[in-house]
């Protein structure tokens, strides 16, 4: 059973870090779920405070996600359309991968000016907001990758000073 949870809790970081990029994934979250179930295994004693810990910082981060692209766009001027479009335009970025890697950054930027655009017609006024949604989005996106990757490499090196005890095999 203890393998069980160290594989879907190895499958749960890496699943997080591509949340931190995808908006429908909640990658913190997903994370520490793995971290969890590491926990939850015969040799890694349990931790509650450290756990209580890294799930007060995932769902915080979770929110900020939410917070910091509307303040972005807010300072900037910009509206909803905007922040629509930058997600709309970072789902583009997966699925259409014109740009190379590249897309993960121009495509949002582009979806926050066409929603700008479609809802203020004045073009100056819709790329600075356009530009304060996508500053708001990276900055989200950011957070949560550097939040996920530390939970990856947290799983990573409990797995490994358990290791021993993980893979006995009962021998």
């Amino acid at each position: 059973m203890d393998i069980v949870l160290l594989i879907i809790g190895f499958l749960c970081t890496l699943i997080g870090i591509l949340g931190s990029f995808l908006p429908v994934l909640p990658g913190p979250p997903i994370s520490w779920v793995g971290i969890m179930l590491l926990h939850m295994t015969k040799p890694v004693p349990d931790n509650w405070v450290y756990l209580i810990v890294l799930l007060i910082i995932a769902l915080t981060i979770t929110i900020l996600d939410y917070v910091i692209p509307a303040a972005g766009t807010k300072k900037f001027g910009g509206s909803k359309y905007g922040m629509w479009g930058s997600i709309i335009g970072l789902l583009l970025a997966i699925f259409v991968p014109v740009f190379g890697p590249f897309g993960i950054i121009i495509w949002p930027f582009i979806g926050a000016m066409v929603g700008e655009l479609i809802h203020n017609k004045d073009q100056k006024r819709a790329l600075k907001a356009a530009f304060g949604s996508f500053i708001g989005f990276l900055t989200g996106t950011f957070l949560k990758f550097i939040v996920t990757v530390i939970y990856f490499g947290l799983f990573v090196w409990k797995a490994i000073e358990y290791g021993p005890e993980l893979f006995s095999f009962g021998s």
